[in-house]
């Protein structure tokens, strides 16, 4: 998924001046008071901040008035406009070399908690975008979509357990407004995925963290519709929502259980959860058990069942005794390759051969991901390469690729309450050339596992969009997992 505010088709005529249609710079939805920078440059001239409106719906906003916006929600698929007045409105067909810089902070990614009161530390999006741009008067028109496809092999009563996807597989897509929600589930529903399919609730609901009545019967009639089953709900914690403090405990508590009241409204047995600390789980775990939910904290690269912050949710889970508590296996965590598909986005940013052959001694050591990173980062430097020019991808290598070994979901398999079946690439020969998937469906298998394993393509985060289609390459993983199950006798 490119990390742009513009793109090709961004620069519009406006009777002030310009307007650039603006594109989230991630997969999710984000309030405004995380966006803290916007720096506009046109043919090299930088325009005065005073000149510049953020427009979002019927609202209008001055950039400096964005970080007090905690209550306004900016939806994946809005694309607002950035107004600038000039005194020649520009025309259509002209091009304009156009900078933006922008900087957000993502309000669920709490590196720090604030002290004294004070706000935390969060992981920054840092986004700079230098293009030229031709004004135009539409969007761009989407790609066409394969639709004579095979139909999959049918479930069987032998099977292990049951397949689904994330919708998140389709983020980049879904973000580009490709697709509308309904429009999302009819393709899943043509390609013969699931019957599980699940949400990450602040990608999907327009009035996050609201399930609306309108959310709601969308959800019912597709469901009717297609005969697809609820299977996880994506919860996120934004504890950095406002931008002078973090959430207070019973803030946090509050925004968890909206969350888990609108999982139930649509019919999720499990919820994943994001925050595992010990007095939030005691004050929710009497909701949770009111609204017959299961709660499941995500176990994600590069820590595995083992790491330290691992073991110490595991220790809050003893202590709570509750057969509600479980976890999310993320398949990130036990890779033994880095994937294609983020190799060939490094090749793209600028890195030679000699280069993409480090990273790969790096990452496939057994230091820590921080040091692992530090060392990449230094050895670039060292052959004047500023690591700028790879973005995130100098960091996104290590914390998204965890190479723990995959037997060790075996030590907490009867606590796995959901499978996020994550992989990058099906080759030519229908494998995942960076995740065992044969021998993680052995280990699951004999573990004696049955839940759902939900497909989870994130190669968005490295390929461009439209690079390929994601629910093809679910359909292919399908297809992948299917055989691997068949092929292994189950546990007796």
């Amino acid at each position: 998924m490119p990390n742009g505010l513009i793109h090709d088709d961004s620069l519009r005529p406006h009777p002030d001046g310009l307007a650039l249609r603006l594109t989230i710079p991630w997969y999710r939805s984000l309030w405004l008071s995380s966006v803290t920078t916007l720096a506009l440059t046109v043919d090299g001239e930088q325009v005065d901040a005073a000149d510049v409106r953020f427009q979002l719906g019927d609202n209008s906003y001055g950039l400096a008035e964005l970080p007090a916006q905690s209550e306004t929600l900016w939806y994946l698929q809005e694309h607002p406009l950035l107004v600038v007045r000039r005194p020649v409105p520009v025309a259509l067909g002209e091009t304009y070399e156009i900078v933006l810089h922008g900087e957000l902070r993502l309000p669920y990614m709490q590196i720090a908690p604030g002290q004294d009161g004070g706000p935390g530390m969060y992981v920054p999006n840092v986004v700079h975008d230098a293009r030229a741009l031709t004004v135009v008067g539409t969007d761009a028109a989407p790609p066409a979509l394969v639709h004579d496809v095979a139909p999959p092999p049918p479930a069987a009563d032998g099977d292990p357990f049951q397949l689904g996807l994330t919708l998140y597989s389709a983020s980049a897509e879904f973000r580009a407004g490709w697709y509308g929600f309904d429009g999302l589930l009819d393709r899943v529903a043509e390609l013969g995925i699931g019957p599980g399919i699940e949400i990450v609730a602040s990608q999907v609901l327009p009035t996050y963290p609201v399930v609306s009545d309108a959310f709601a019967d969308t959800w019912r009639a597709a469901f009717d519709r297609h005969g697809f089953v609820a299977s996880s709900f994506g919860a996120n914690l934004d504890m950095g929502r406002r931008r002078d403090r973090d959430m207070t405990p019973d803030e946090e508590f509050a925004f968890s259980k909206l969350m888990f009241e609108g999982a139930k409204r649509l019919g999720f047995p499990l919820v994943r959860i994001q925050s595992a600390k010990p007095d939030l789980l005691r004050r929710l775990l009497p909701v949770a058990e009111d609204l017959e939910l299961k709660l499941a904290y995500e176990i994600h690269a590069p820590m595995g069942p083992n790491a330290d912050p691992i073991l110490r949710v595991r220790e809050t889970y003893a202590e709570l005794d509750s057969p509600l508590l479980g976890f999310v296996a993320d398949f990130s965590s036990t890779m033994h390759a880095m994937s294609p598909t983020l190799l060939r986005a490094v090749r793209r940013a600028g890195l030679d051969e000699e280069a993409v052959a480090r990273l790969q001694e790096i990452w496939a050591t057994d230091a820590a991901m921080q040091a692992r990173q530090q060392e990449f980062i230094a050895y670039l430097r060292g052959r004047g390469f500023d690591p700028g020019r790879l973005g995130a991808f100098a960091h996104l290598a290590f914390n998204m690729h965890g190479h723990v070994d995959p037997r060790e979901w075996a030590d907490i398999m009867p606590q796995i309450l959901h499978v996020h079946a994550k992989f990058y690439d099906i080759d030519d020969d229908g494998q995942e050339p960076a995740i065992d998937y044969p021998e993680l469906v052995r280990v699951f298998v004999e573990g004696g596992y049955q839940g759902f394993w939900s497909s989870e393509w994130e190669g968005h985060a490295f390929a461009e969009l439209g690079e390929v289609d994601p629910l093809l390459l679910v359909r292919r993983q399908h297809d992948l997992i299917r055989a691997a199950m068949r092929a292994v006798a189950p546990a007796v």
